[in-house]
């Protein structure tokens, strides 16, 4: 394993802009590189394993989209069929393919909030501040988060336009559940969880605990103008079926990526389609594709963030020689890590890839 003083460094920067510990993952021509900073646990010494499990968020999403495709591959679903005829009972628009749940060009409202005309985010579920905080071992059926998505008006036109929204992908979870009559964990475990051996990845269902070894996120909110700190590693996270609700480690991230991009689980037309960017996101299905610019290349990724307290990054060159996996997680730090993220984001790219920072 290659001493890379390069990385440790960027991955310092993290914690210097507020994370409370980064473990981080790096496989490039240069051999692989391990590497964390900052505390496992607020008040202790001991930096995040490097082994530890973490909730991924949003990289869900190309999990489930991947899954969606293997379907595809079998016949079982087109990716042009209409979602409604599918998953009849819920009033979808009769004119939403499950190409646009995979591209996010539904126009479906974000069950888990939208920003208003003048930029401002109005929340949608409890998925945000103090009502997450208090509520986070709350379960949700993933009905109960489609029907609430769907009393709601739509963003656009189907196909029209491009918003990223998380009901999208739980409704490619029903979808997957009605396709194979069995349960999306047990689905997604069976067709690619066990093939790769990723046995530190799961879908947890309604379960809160994260096994260890983990690092401990943290959550800060307002409550009656009184800033709180709420130690948030269990959580349950079937608020977010099909779109965030698994956790991993970077070394299964990392096994993920190289085999989904090395064509090992994917046939190659559809493995295209996933990889091309559409509209003003850059996303395929399940993926942001970016150019770097000048002397970066291109890469592909999808980050994550749990409602709270942890963050997942999985980037890659388009053919997965060279990735990217980590863990963070936030502490007590009044800074807002969604203002410095980017920042450090980019210098990290840039290490490792020679451009500019990644959405997601």
């Amino acid at each position: 394993m290659s001493d890379r003083t390069e990385l440790q460094k960027a991955v310092q920067e993290f914690v210097d802009a507020g994370f409370a510990g980064v473990q981080m993952r790096v496989h490039d021509e240069k051999g692989a590189w391990v590497g964390s900073a900052g505390v496992a646990r607020l008040g202790e010494d001991a930096e995040p394993p490097t082994d530890g499990r973490f909730w991924v968020g949003s990289t869900t999403k190309t999990f489930t989209a991947t899954l969606t495709l293997l379907l595809a591959a079998e016949g079982a679903v087109d990716l042009d069929d209409h979602v409604a005829d599918r998953l009849p009972g819920f009033g979808i628009d009769g004119r939403i393919t499950v190409r646009m749940l995979l591209q996010h060009t539904s126009g479906l409202y974000n069950y888990t909030g939208e920003p208003a005309p003048d930029g401002t985010f109005v929340p949608g579920i409890d998925a945000t501040g103090k009502a997450w905080a208090e509520n986070r071992f709350r379960s949700y059926a993933p009905e109960e988060l489609v029907r609430f998505a769907l009393d709601k008006p739509a963003r656009f036109e189907p196909g029209t336009d491009q918003s990223y929204s998380n009901t999208n992908y739980t409704l490619a979870a029903l979808l997957i559940e009605r396709i194979t009559g069995g349960s999306y964990a047990g689905e997604m475990r069976r067709r690619i969880l066990e093939p790769l051996g990723l046995a530190d990845t799961a879908v947890p269902g309604d379960s809160p605990d994260l096994p260890g070894p983990h690092a401990h996120g943290y959550y800060r909110y307002q409550d009656a103008g009184e800033w709180k700190v709420v130690d948030v590693s269990r959580q349950n996270l079937s608020l977010l079926l099909g779109a965030g609700d698994m956790f991993s480690t970077t070394r299964d991230l990392r096994t993920f990526f190289s085999a989904l991009l090395g064509g090992r689980l994917l046939p190659d037309p559809l493995l295209a389609e996933m990889l091309t960017p559409h509209g003003p996101l850059g996303y395929g299905l399940g993926l942001f594709v970016q150019d770097l610019g000048p002397g970066g290349g291109t890469i592909v990724h999808h980050n994550g963030g749990a409602p709270g307290g942890y963050g997942a990054l999985m980037i890659a060159t388009p053919d997965g020689g060279r990735t990217l996996t980590a863990g963070l997680t936030t502490g007590d730090s009044a800074t807002d890590p969604a203002q410095t993220f980017p920042k450090a984001l980019a210098a990290l790219i840039g290490n490792v890839f020679g451009g500019g920072p990644a959405a997601g």
